[in-house]
């Protein structure tokens, strides 16, 4: 059976301008299918995340194709690009950025409500069996300052996982953590995928992350210097 490629990109290059022209990402090529758990290391300024940001959609000034459950990105319009990213990617950051004001529960369901394509029970319900997937959902009526950093970023997953996207992208997830909660957060991923075929692309400069993941990408200079299975 074929593989299904979900995202692929080709001859992506970017650069900045200000001060001077600097060359950032230099035609890189990346294919990330179905169930796959990638990872992407390099050492800081090497465009790791300036390509996350391209890959996720969020950033459209670049040279090249990206083309995501084999739909080209480019030319579509910023409303049609936010729909993708809502239906398509889900977003786990260094930083959970979860909502104080609302629950654990309420902070899944926001990217649901705001799909708005299931009533707001059918959203609820969907969070409560995604904080169930991570072991979490006995926090869910809490707030988040009431939660280990552990514990957030696995709320922070959920609410990565509620529309059932067809690829979850992590800029540093485990960056702030301790290594205890850094390999809780792995093995969340490591479950996710060998149980639910969820494809993931995650930036990490943690080495030992990268070594327990599928495939690793090494950057240097904007560009790709190794793609190895592990």
């Amino acid at each position: 059976m074929e593989t299904k490629k979900l995202l692929e990109a080709n001859y992506i290059s970017k650069s900045f301008y200000e001060p001077k022209e600097v060359k950032v990402l230099n035609e890189v090529q990346i294919t990330i299918n179905a169930g796959e758990f990638v990872s992407i290391i390099g050492k800081s300024g090497c465009g790791k995340s300036t390509l996350l940001y391209i890959l996720s959609t969020m950033d459209t000034s670049y040279s090249g194709d990206l083309s995501i459950d084999g739909v080209s990105m480019k030319n579509k319009k910023d409303a049609e690009l936010a729909l993708v990213r809502n239906q398509k990617i889900g977003f786990v950051f260094q930083f959970h950025y979860l909502l104080n004001e609302f629950n654990n529960l309420q902070n899944v369901m926001l990217p649901g409500l705001k799909l708005n394509t299931k009533s707001k029970a059918e959203v609820e319900h969907n969070a409560y069996e995604k904080l169930k997937i991570l072991g979490i959902e006995s926090e869910a009526l809490k707030k988040p300052n009431q939660l280990s950093g552990g514990q957030k970023q696995r709320v922070a997953i959920a609410r990565a996982l509620i529309n059932n996207p067809i690829i979850i992208m992590g800029d540093e997830p485990t960056g702030n953590l301790d290594k205890k909660n850094s390999d809780i957060v792995f093995d969340v991923f490591r479950e996710l995928v060998e149980q639910y075929q969820q494809a993931l692309l995650i930036v990490t400069h943690d080495n030992d992350f990268a070594k327990n993941t599928q495939r690793i990408i090494e950057m240097e200079d904007g560009r790709i210097i190794s793609k190895s299975n592990v």
